[in-house]
């Protein structure tokens, strides 16, 4: 939200007649002749109403419809008003205390308040440095209207390049002290109803705040295509929340960022914490976290502290520690996109947990599960288990994966978070790669008959290692065969040179380390590009970071076939120029292996659904075949369950696709 640029408005003063019409309605001023009004304006709609200081005021000559069919004509009535500007048709009525340094824009609504005040200098949140991730400082956050979620993590996490934090935070602080000022706004088409004290807050258009009990030095970033809401019952001090974003249910907020499509409900409270696009906090609390895109918690005494996160469903009663009782709450976690987390778990900081993993039990050995992606650690007698991979047999995962571009709630072209849904990339692969080489190592270095492996105080099952090895390679196939495939569907070539050329680099960004940048998965090097840039100021504002931000993000599947060119030499030993047509053929045939294998385990997995022991409870006063008949009507028949049909026509697909590429390649000119 920019500061306002409105068209100047021509006021006049009050002639004598409008005066004695307004103290006839029961209005009083300190000085009548530091009020302006439109050239349109009337005095018919000004009522007991008291001004103080300089005012100016537009004219009021429409109606106003609220909940339940009550029409309000615009204009003021029963308040007090100090040093403000009123546009055009905006009502206010009922103001228990005051409404001072205010610019109201057009068809605002302020309905039964207590105060609506600023008190300057302030600048509304923005600057106020929060301490994410650690709880006792050391990587805290400049926060502003339009901060993203990879420009905080590079705040945050790239502590060590000292000039490059100096410099982003000067950026900022120059949008700071832009912003700065002593007079709030609330800009057009915004609501306040039945609201308590609101001070030093501006508002966006379109918002609609009812019920909140108390707003203090904030900005709630509002916009028309995508409105904030904000209800009953909400306290929020020193905040930013961004569009789209809806607060209620008695929440408590202090000194947080909040981003694009959030919500936070059902008293939830959270402090130092940054939440972006669309997190979601219900009954629970968080303390000093980084919460990346989709970090959810619905549910109580689930705790958040200390950690970065995105991706995550926290189950009931997660928790992690931060302080060993010696020198404070110090330690901090990392865990991955995409985990869960299971009822009551606990993690002890510092632990690093790997992307879409599933955490099971209690937890005291600060684990790194972060080179093994998809698996499970689960704690047995107080031991915490390894199970490698495991994650990519369930359909959970894939139904995941599925449901988070769907419940993105940000309307609108100016989405400020770059986001990439996708399941496998360089990212979780090159771990994938690397965790089953230590999967090897481990069992190479321990013999064929150790039935219990160790690894950094982790115990990993003779049969869970095996496994894991082998669903690695599964999907490192399935992911260098797709992006092989969706190379070939993009080219016509009709030899084996034409092939080549279609198979060369677009780009020699990508080849190496890939990182999740909250929510942007992307090469390290285009990161240390942008990171030089701005070191050496070639850089200087925060939009050009932004729009390097979307660039990076747009150009994800050019960096992707460079890091796919060389991964393919790295794993299979063959360089991707020199490929014979039969070797090229012979990946594609292991790249449709590794689909229907991987998609037969999510059919079976899905089965288990629908097993006869998940119709426990149902037809609860009947016989058998009522039990299968209610089974049926509440959770339908297996054959035509969302998922199953999917799984089944993504291997029809697959199965059809592969033989087309197949039949392609044989029928070259070699």
């Amino acid at each position: 939200m920019q500061q306002p640029t409105s068209t100047e408005v021509k006021y006049r003063k009050l002639s004598t007649e409008e005066t004695g019409q307004l103290i006839m309605q029961g209005c009083t001023c300190d000085n009548w002749d530091f009020i302006e009004v439109d050239r349109r304006f009337t005095a018919e709609n000004i009522r007991n109403a008291h001004f103080s200081g300089h005012i100016k005021l537009g004219y009021f000559d429409s109606e106003v419809k609220l909940f339940g069919d009550v029409v309000f004509r615009t204009g003021i009535y029963n308040a007090w008003l100090n040093n403000c500007v009123v546009e055009n048709n905006a009502l206010i009525h009922n103001v228990g205390s005051y409404i001072s340094n205010y610019h109201i824009e057009s068809d605002v609504v302020i309905h039964n308040i207590n105060t609506l005040a600023v008190s300057g200098p302030t600048s509304f949140g923005n600057g106020l440095r929060i301490k994410a991730l650690s709880e006792d400082g050391g990587r805290e956050v400049t926060i502003f209207d339009y901060l993203t979620t990879h420009l905080a993590y590079i705040l945050a996490m790239y502590r060590h390049r000292k000039k490059l934090v100096r410099l982003i935070e000067g950026l900022i602080n120059d949008y700071v002290e832009y912003i700065s000022g002593d007079r709030g706004i609330i800009q057009r088409r915004s609501t306040l109803i039945n609201c308590g004290s609101i001070k030093n807050v501006k508002i966006g258009p379109a918002a609609y705040l009812e019920g909140v009990q108390k707003l203090n030095n904030g900005s709630i970033n509002s916009s028309y295509e995508d409105p904030v809401h904000i209800g009953e019952g909400v306290i929020m001090d020193d905040f930013i929340v961004c569009s789209g974003s809806e607060i209620n249910g008695g929440t408590l907020i202090s000194r947080c960022f909040i981003g694009q499509g959030c919500i936070l409900d059902k008293q939830y409270s959270a402090v130092d914490s940054l939440f972006f696009a669309n997190c979601q906090g219900f009954h629970g609390e968080a303390c000093s976290i980084f919460a990346g895109p989709y970090t959810v918690t619905h549910h109580k005494s689930t705790l958040l502290i200390a950690g970065l996160f995105s991706f995550i469903n926290a189950g009931s009663g997660s928790n992690q520690s931060n302080h060993l009782y010696k020198l404070g709450p110090i330690h901090q976690g990392v865990i991955e996109r995409g985990v869960k987390t299971t009822s009551d778990s606990y993690l002890l900081w510092p632990s690093h947990v790997g992307a879409f993993s599933l955490v099971m039990g209690r937890h005291y050995k600060h684990s790194d599960t972060s080179l093994f992606p998809f698996s499970y650690l689960i704690e047995s007698n107080d031991e915490s288990i390894l199970v490698p991979a495991i994650n990519l047999k369930s359909i959970g995962t894939i139904r995941d994966s599925k449901k988070w571009p769907k419940r993105d709630r940000r309307k609108g072209h100016n989405k400020l978070d770059q986001i990439n849904f996708n399941l496998l990339s360089p990212y979780t692969v090159q771990k994938m790669i690397s965790g089953r080489e230590i999967l090897l190592n481990i069992k190479k270095a321990s013999g064929e008959d150790a039935e219990i492996y160790t690894w950094q105080r982790m115990k990993i099952r003779k049969t869970a290692l095996d496994r894991g090895i082998h669903l690695y390679e599964l999907a490192i196939y399935k992911f260098l065969g797709n992006s092989l495939i969706t190379r070939l569907q993009q080219q016509n070539f009709t030899d084996m040179d034409k092939l080549r050329s279609v198979l060369e680099k677009d780009t020699p960004v990508g080849s190496g380390r890939w990182i999740d940048l909250s929510g942007m998965i992307c090469p390290a090097e285009a990161l240390e590009s942008l990171l030089q840039a701005i070191e050496q100021k070639r850089i200087s504002t925060i939009e050009e970071i932004n729009s390097y931000f979307i660039s990076i993000h747009n150009n994800y599947y050019n960096y992707e076939w460079s890091w796919v060119y060389e991964a393919i030499n790295a794993f299979t030993g063959k360089d991707v120029m020199s490929l014979s047509l039969a070797e090229i053929i012979e990946i594609i045939e292991k790249w449709l292996d590794a689909v229907l294998t991987i998609d037969r385990y999510l059919y079976e997995d899905a089965s288990k659904e629908f097993s006869l022991l998940k119709r426990t409870g149902f037809g609860i006063d009947g016989e058998e075949a009522d039990r299968e008949l209610d089974f049926e009507s509440v959770r339908g028949e297996f054959e035509t369950n969302q998922m199953v049909v999917l799984i089944r026509e993504h291997m029809d697909t697959k199965k059809k696709l592969g033989e087309e590429i197949i039949s392609g390649l044989m029928s070259l000119k070699t």
